[in-house]
């Protein structure tokens, strides 16, 4: 039943997402649904870092205006600002690294009720490497997790112990997903918000972690 649940879709938890962010912050957006906040910051005043040299990123280029020496981390092609800078990888970690970014929004296979993060390979499989996760949930002041509740099959991405490899041990400040929005407290997560047209049960229903009060 709880895989039937639709909630928010990818530009609706961007949206939420982006909530989060306050005036004056510094923000690493991941690849993934993460990219889409860039569209959802509005009038607020946030810079957003991209780990491949980027500060100051702006939204998605309208069709038909794309630069493609614009790219951000997961090579999608965005637009810059007039106060955008440049830099190489060494200075960009340098800021990740030194806590000078407040947060990273990033995707997500699964998050425990530990905090923990697992978002970068799934055995087995052609991966690329890890990229700038680990730095940025060990060097940021805070983690946000932007992905679906549950697999396409409809198991759980929300659970108890994570099964793949870890980026990172608890990491994880708040989890945004398609049903809701959960944050990691002492004894396991709590229920912040449900998406529109999801009850507590049904989010309850689909998380297999601990959910507390």
């Amino acid at each position: 039943m709880a895989s039937e649940i639709k909630g928010w879709d990818r530009n609706q938890m961007a949206a939420r997402a982006a909530l989060e962010l306050e005036d004056g912050m510094y923000v690493n957006l991941g690849i993934g649904i993460p990219t889409l906040v860039a569209n959802y910051v509005g009038d607020k005043d946030i810079t957003l870092q991209s780990e491949n040299g980027m500060l100051g990123m702006g939204p998605f280029p309208y069709e038909g205006e794309e630069d493609p020496d614009l790219i951000n981390a997961g090579k999608q092609t965005i637009t810059e600002l007039p106060r955008t800078a440049y830099f190489d990888s060494a200075t960009s970690f340098a800021m990740i690294r030194g806590g000078k970014i407040a947060a990273a929004i990033l995707g997500g296979m699964e998050v425990s009720e530990e905090g923990d993060l697992a978002n970068w390979m799934v055995p087995g499989k052609l991966v690329k490497g890890m990229g700038g996760a680990m730095d940025l949930v060990a060097g940021v002041g805070r983690v946000i997790v932007v992905m679906d509740h549950t697999s396409k099959h409809g198991d759980s991405k929300v659970l108890k112990a994570c099964t793949l490899p870890l980026t990172g041990k608890g990491v994880v400040d708040r989890i945004i997903t398609n049903l809701g929005v959960l944050d990691v407290v002492p004894g396991g997560l709590k229920i912040v918000e449900c998406a529109d047209g999801v009850t507590e049960a049904d989010l309850r229903a689909a998380t297999e972690a601990t959910i507390v009060g």
